[in-house]
């Protein structure tokens, strides 16, 4: 998916489970309470995104920028970030 595509997506309000999302530039992106369950985000650009109350549930996020990123209420169970 592109950065546009997902945009696009979250604004539908469609689910983002289990989607690959590596490498992709979310950067300052709002992610609001999107069902991010088991995505793949490994390497992604998520600095300064809003994942408020977002579900990453068995997201991976290995190697992802989460510089300055909102994860109030993020559901972060079983993730894997490589730490």
């Amino acid at each position: 998916m592109t950065r546009e595509e997902v945009v696009a997506a979250i604004a539908a309000g469609k689910s983002l489970a289990g989607v690959d999302l590596s490498g992709l530039d979310l950067s300052g992106a709002t992610l609001y309470l999107t069902d991010l369950r088991y995505a793949n985000l490994t390497g992604a650009n998520l600095t300064g995104a809003n994942l408020t109350s977002a579900d990453l549930t068995g997201a991976n996020l290995t190697g992802a920028d989460l510089t300055g990123a909102d994860l109030r209420g993020a559901d972060l169970t079983l993730s894997e970030t490589g730490l």
